[in-house]
């Protein structure tokens, strides 16, 4: 056999075996940009962000018919995945999970997610549960507890934890922060600031960690300011400014030195798309599960508070 001929049959060989190890991700609810965004990343070995290992291959639409944001995208996007990258558009959660390894919940409503979630758990499949992990935080809690009881791994997070941005502000022993971002709200879901402002949240306790303790909301038409004390005496702020804004952030530290993001706030998808790749791969949660029911904690404390006329309220501790 010619050395050439052998050559590419071991190349064949070798490519063959590449992507038959890798690992099969399946997708629950087309109407986010992120599932195209997500699947350019993984299935396009031309793209220059390509990160190898794991693959989109199938999909399940889902979607809600009472959000316009859903159901004006959920066609559309599950359209462009086939097409473009040949995900197997499939028709309900079970069939999806008999064909993949791992899940991205990626629908746009938090409300399903506790439901999907569930059969994703029951079927063991290790998932990434996109922004926001639920609509209240009873779903959320429930979501971790019936995870942790069938040893199933999960993690949650905006990709703003990640950004390029907000790294350089995670300092040790910050005295306080302050970061703003957009507060859109959605009327469907009864954490107003989980829809968008999870975003700014998120940012807020990569930087601060846990701890939150007591949380104080001013509301107004077109912007949110929620103040929140942590145990140890620390004081985080997050400014959710609608309709949409910049995102922002302001560190101080122990000597009262001040940092602050750059005017054009840097942040991509792809530290997060790393990130569940090699969870999937490891089985390593790269964010505390504690963490991220405490981020729901502090938004439930956050609309009470509202509620009571931005009234000072505790943040809830619900065993899971």
């Amino acid at each position: 056999m010619p050395a050439m001929r052998i050559f590419n049959c071991l190349l064949f060989f070798f490519a063959t075996f590449a992507s038959a190890a890798d690992i099969r991700i399946g997708i629950i609810g087309t109407d986010t940009s992120h599932v195209v965004a997500f699947t350019k990343i993984l299935n396009d070995p031309k793209n220059p962000d390509h990160i190898p290992g794991a693959r989109i291959v199938a999909a399940y639409k889902a979607g809600s018919k009472d959000i316009e944001s859903s159901f004006s995208r959920v066609d559309k996007y599950a359209e462009e995945l086939a097409r473009d990258w040949k995900v197997e558009i499939v028709p309900d959660i079970a069939t999806l999970l008999t064909k993949v390894d791992a899940v991205l919940l990626e629908s746009v409503d938090g409300r399903p997610h506790l439901a999907q979630a569930k059969a994703i758990i029951a079927a063991g499949k290790p998932f990434f549960v996109d922004k926001p992990l639920a609509s209240t935080l009873e779903d959320a809690v429930e979501i971790a507890r019936f995870a942790k009881a069938k040893g199933v791994k999960w993690f949650s997070s905006s990709s703003l934890r990640w950004a390029k941005s907000l790294g350089p502000l995670a300092q040790p022993g910050l005295k306080g922060a302050v970061v703003w971002g957009p507060g859109p709200l959605e009327e469907h879901h009864y954490l107003e600031l989980g829809w968008y402002a999870i975003h700014a949240s998120e940012m807020l306790f990569t930087l601060m960690g846990k701890g939150c303790e007591t949380v104080t909301r001013t509301y107004a038409p077109d912007q949110d300011e929620i103040s929140c004390r942590w145990t140890d005496g620390r004081i985080g702020t997050v400014r959710a400014l609608r309709p949409y804004s910049e995102f922002g952030a302001v560190v101080f530290l122990k000597d009262n030195k001040v940092l602050q993001s750059p005017a054009k706030f840097e942040y991509s998808y792809l530290p997060l798309v790393k990130e569940f790749v090699a969870f999937f791969q490891t089985g390593k949660t790269p964010v505390d599960p504690e963490e991220t029911i405490e981020i729901f904690a502090f938004l439930d404390a956050a609309q009470k508070s509202r509620e009571q006329g931005g009234k000072p309220v505790k943040v809830r501790k619900l065993p899971w």
